[in-house]
């Protein structure tokens, strides 16, 4: 008997990570399709639905998809609204998953077939390239998905008679709640719906849970898969932080109509078990009334966005560059100032590029950099309002490596925002070891305190950028030659190309700036012995 337990647990853990590699076979095979077709295709919360449904349909994932979302609106690319659409889309698109097991793991038993399925795909993803390799990636996810799946049902099978639907709390209010709440803690435990529902499934094919207890769980499946996207929103901006409880908000109502729905026609559902079977039924349960939140909640899109924003207000914070005009005045103590500034802000956004960099991508760090990115024209003006006194050629000098400072870490700052490339430097094998020595290297320049640290770190990065240039050559070579023989699509090659354009021109901002600030340290260094030999007049 404990072997069966440990095949139902052991088919557990397999679903998940059938479910976990083909998830991201399919998000990478996406790539840059999936992230234009979510920012291109979602101009009204309509849809915006549309989207979110059949991007989480394809990709197998609601909690990538809102992750992703709550990711561009961080960064500017989707509005409230606009992610608010994709959401509810996604709750209706990860009802797929349940339907895909209905069929080819229940209905057509493909478990055993999978086996040799899993070699031929295994095989595929090893010694194949290109699509050959994703295609072979996405059918060992499912391979070993189906076979998890038979493991859980045979299993399951066994220990029917020591698993039964009286050992879960009754058909009461109360005893519902606490069915959701385990719904709820399965799916955080799990961080996977969809591996949750294929066990509910199991489980009330076997009569371990009855349907009702199974339609209870299912709903706390709803509220268990938002802390995902909460957990991705932690340390984020506010927009992310909004779009993350909007999603929470979203679902827990969706799920208290559905709890309502559940406990008045629990006489309605059991005439549909009779008719359609009790799997079925918790299907079409799941996708019905995520479709009904959805129909509910979209054409008040507007006014929920506006409550979401009253929800969750933006916390006073210190200002990303705090430059007081009256500063200006005083050529010495102002362009002092703007070094700092320009400093302090070169070290934020290298500790955001580096984290984004670094795989697995963190791309919080970069959606939080919107307050220093409105803050930077100030830096400009500030060194506009700057005038020098005749013969200084030392504040010449700074003021010159200042503004040159400047010009390129607003240029950098653009740059932050087309984390479309990042993604792709990171799935190119031959392009991700120098994309992470560019993130050593920031991480690295975070920390320069003296002048002599960013003359290395300048130098570390020319140095890099030429590595790069070298690399690139030879990798848009074999990129073309490639497509030329069906290994790479036209739309690879060109994304690749500009991420790796991407690397090139930030590397020689980043290299820039490093430079333009060992120019303006030293060159105010040298002008503090001057201010001070400057005679002192008697009265």
């Amino acid at each position: 008997m404990t072997a069966d337990y440990l095949s139902v647990l052991g088919g557990i853990g397999m679903f998940l990570v059938g479910m976990k590699i083909m998830t991201t076979a399919l998000r990478d095979a996406a790539g840059a399709n999936l992230r234009a077709i979510l920012t291109r295709f979602t101009t009204t919360p309509l849809k915006g639905v549309v989207t979110g449904t059949v991007t989480t349909a394809v990709i197998q994932s609601s909690s990538a998809t809102t992750v992703m979302t709550v990711g561009f609106v961080g960064a500017g690319l989707l509005t409230m609204p606009q992610a608010l659409g994709v959401i509810y889309g996604a709750n209706i698109g990860t009802t797929a998953t349940g339907w895909l097991v209905s069929i080819l793991g229940f209905k057509l038993k493909l478990g055993s077939l999978a086996m040799a399925g899993l070699l031929l795909s295994g095989l595929a993803d090893l010694l194949g390239r290109g699509v050959v390799a994703r295609t072979g990636r996405v059918m060992s996810g499912l391979c070993l998905l189906l076979i998890g799946l038979d493991l859980m049902q045979s299993g399951m099978a066994d220990v029917t008679g020591l698993i039964t639907p009286e050992m879960l709390p009754a058909k009461t209010i109360w005893g519902m709640v606490l069915l959701v709440g385990l719904g709820a803690g399965i799916t955080i435990v799990m961080q996977s719906s969809s591996a949750a529902m294929a066990l509910a499934l199991v489980m009330v094919q076997g009569e371990a849970l009855t349907m009702l207890q199974a339609l209870a769980i299912v709903i706390g499946m709803n509220v268990g898969t938002t802390f995902t996207a909460i957990l991705a929103a932690v340390g984020g901006s506010r927009s992310m932080r909004q779009t993350a409880f909007a999603n929470l908000v979203f679902n827990i109502v969706t799920s208290f109509v559905a709890f309502v729905i559940l406990f008045l026609g629990a006489a309605w559902l059991s005439s549909l078990e009779a008719a359609a079977g009790p799997v079925t039924t918790v299907l079409l349960f799941h996708m019905g009334f995520n479709i009904l939140g959805t129909a509910l909640f979209l054409p008040f899109t507007g006014i929920f966005a506006t409550f979401i924003a009253r929800m969750v207000p933006d916390h006073p914070a210190a200002p990303a560059i705090d430059l007081d005009q009256a500063l200006a005045q005083d050529s010495d103590l102002a362009l002092v100032a703007a070094e700092a500034a320009a400093t302090d802000s070169f070290r934020r956004i290298n500790e955001a590029l580096s984290a984004a960099l670094i795989a697995p991508p963190d791309y919080r760090p970069l959606a939080a950099l919107g307050p220093l990115r409105e803050a930077l024209p100030q830096l400009t003006e500030f060194l506009a309002d700057i005038r020098l006194p005749e013969g200084r050629e030392d504040q010449e000098t700074a003021y010159g490596a200042l503004l040159h400072q400047t010009d390129h870490l607003l240029r950098l700052m653009e740059r932050c925002k087309q984390t479309g490339h990042i993604a792709d430097l990171l799935e190119d094998p031959m392009l991700r070891r120098p994309a992470q020595a560019f993130a050593l290297a920031l991480a690295l320049t975070s920390i320069a305190n003296e002048s002599a640290d960013l003359d290395r770190v300048a130098f570390r990065l020319q140095r890099l950028l030429t590595l790069v240039e070298r690399r690139t050559k030879r990798h848009r070579r074999a990129l073309m030659l490639g497509e030329h023989a069906g290994m790479y699509r036209l739309s690879e090659v060109f994304a690749h190309t500009d991420a790796m354009r991407w690397l090139q021109r930030s590397l020689h901002h980043a290299e820039r700036i490093a430079h333009y600030g060992h120019v303006a340290r030293n060159a105010l260094a040298a002008a503090k012995p001057a201010a001070a030999a400057d005679p002192v007049e008697m009265p």
